[in-house]
Formats: structure tokens, C-alpha cells, sequence
């Protein structure tokens, strides 16, 4: 009960922002939308009900939610509960009160804020520009390229010279990885990093010593953080695209992040905003 109660004081609190004279609300604010329940000859809507469900993180803006689903119940639940709370403040006063008038003002410029913002992301995060952003990074990755290899880690380079004496005299490079390399993230896997991987990630001594290095040869042995490393190169290709069904809601979050970032210095750039505390002082 404890844990419902915060959402619901947050719900109650919005609420109260559109506090005034009782109006009619039996049209639908949205075209299809559908009334889900009654309080007290308010109609709640299937809208009213989605959007505190995106609100509290439940769905994603733009992503459908069943009136029969578990979690459109249980926000029709907290809907519902938000509007008695909120009729019971008005009957109480609460909504002339001045910390409450503050508090409301925030939530007002709060829900402005997040208005201007999709207003203006929206032109900016168009099908077209992701598309062209998705055609961008596709020409990035094929001209990169991914490897795939094993390494074998000692603690010195007289340690690693022998390992490559045995690899020389045919023993398989597996098993001495798993017999004498320290590395204990690479050591139980036969030395294998895990799959294909871009030089790019890896740490400068590996990307020094692998650039130049083609499938089946032996690199090393080189100075690595721990040791020595040997390291057998077994694969390269050039870097897998993402498609864009997977690279879509990345590109729409960056898309989105710039947008934003470009209208908030756009508006700075307008304004004159001073900072009047000092930066080591600490509200109360």
C-alpha cells in the first residue's frame, strides 16, 4: 500500500493542475477514443488511462495498450483513485492553498515544457531523417572491420616465447590456453575473446598488433596489461550492419537527444538567465 501511495500522490498533485470549473467532458478528446468509467459524472478515458500508463514508464509514446490488458486495470485503478483525490482537495481548499498554487504552477510549466519539446522534436525526428541516419552509420560499418581470436596470456615474455614453441610443435592452441594463460576472462574458453569484436574496442597494445594481422597467423608475443600476450587471429570480415528494425529506436533516441539539446541552446542563447547561489551551497 505504502509503495502505491507515491504514484498516487504524484497523479493526485497533476490533477489538481486542471482544477476549476466543472465542465463537461462526455466528448471524447481523442478520435476512437472510448469511456472506460465514471467518477462522480466525469467520464475517464481510454487516453486519460494510456497516458499515465507512459507517464509511469509502463508503455513506450506511440506503443498500443489492450483496455483488457492487466496493466490498463490497474492504471484505470490509479486513474480513478486520482480523481477522488483530487475532487476531495478542491472540497478541502487544498487547490487556494499557496504551497499547493506553487506547486501546480511547476506541474503547469512542467506539462508545457513536455509539449513544446514534442512539438519540436517531431519535425525533427522524421521517418526520412532516420532512414538517412541509418544509411550514414551502414557506410560507416563497411569500412570497419570485425575479429575474431584467441590469446593466450603469461607473465613473461620468456613464458611467451615458449607457448609459441609449443604452438610451433603442434600443440592445439586451445589447450594451452586453458593450461597456462592467466587471463581468467579469455583462459576457460580455449582463449577465444567471444565472438567477433571491432579492433576499436579493444585496448591500444591488441589494436597495434592485430591492425596488420590476417586469419590463421600468430601474433606476439606483445606487452598487455597483466602479461604477455599471444594471440591467434582466426577470423576477419567487415563489420555486420545492424538492420534498421534494430537500429531504429537508437537513431530515434539520438535523433530526439539532438533536437532537444539544439532547441535548449537555441532558447539560451535568447535568454538571460542568471545563477544567484553560489556552487557549494546546498538547499535545505
Amino acid at each position: 500500500m505504502v509503495r502505491r501511495l507515491a504514484p498516487l500522490f504524484a497523479v493526485a498533485l497533476l490533477a489538481l493542475a486542471a482544477c476549476g470549473p466543472k465542465v463537461s467532458n462526455d466528448k471524447p478528446p481523442e478520435t476512437g477514443d472510448v469511456a472506460v468509467a465514471k467518477v462522480d459524472g466525469q467520464t475517464v478515458w481510454a487516453s486519460d488511462v494510456k497516458r499515465e500508463a507512459i507517464a509511469q514508464g509502463l508503455i513506450g509514446e506511440g506503443e498500443p495498450l489492450d483496455i483488457q490488458s492487466e496493466i490498463f486495470r490497474q492504471m484505470l485503478d490509479e486513474v480513478v483513485d486520482r480523481e477522488l483525490l483530487s475532487a476531495e482537495a478542491v472540497k478541502r481548499g487544498l487547490d487556494d492553498d499557496p504551497v499547493a498554487l506553487r506547486r501546480l504552477e511547476a506541474v503547469r510549466k512542467r506539462v508545457l515544457a513536455d509539449m513544446v519539446v514534442e512539438s519540436y522534436v517531431e519535425k525533427g525526428v522524421t521517418e526520412e531523417n532516420i532512414q538517412k541516419m541509418y544509411r550514414e552509420q551502414q557506410t560507416l560499418a563497411t569500412n570497419s572491420e570485425q575479429y575474431k581470436a584467441r590469446q593466450i596470456v603469461v607473465g613473461s615474455p620468456e613464458a611467451a616465447a615458449d607457448i609459441k614453441r609449443l604452438l610451433a610443435a603442434g600443440r592445439p592452441f586451445e589447450g594451452l590456453a586453458m593450461e597456462r594463460s592467466t587471463d581468467s576472462a579469455t583462459r576457460f574458453n580455449g582463449g577465444d575473446f567471444g565472438g567477433f569484436f571491432p579492433l576499436d574496442v579493444m585496448p591500444p597494445a591488441y589494436q597495434a598488433a592485430l591492425k596488420e594481422a590476417q586469419p590463421g597467423t600468430l601474433v606476439g608475443p606483445f606487452a598487455v596489461e597483466g602479461g604477455w600476450a599471444v594471440v591467434k587471429v582466426e577470423e576477419r570480415r567487415p563489420e555486420q550492419p545492424l538492420t534498421l528494425d534494430v537500429a531504429r529506436p537508437h537513431i530515434v533516441r539520438f535523433l530526439t537527444y539532438g533536437q532537444i539539446r539544439d532547441l535548449l541552446e537555441k532558447l539560451r542563447g535568447g535568454a538571460k538567465v542568471e545563477t544567484l547561489i553560489p556552487r557549494a551551497q546546498v538547499v535545505p
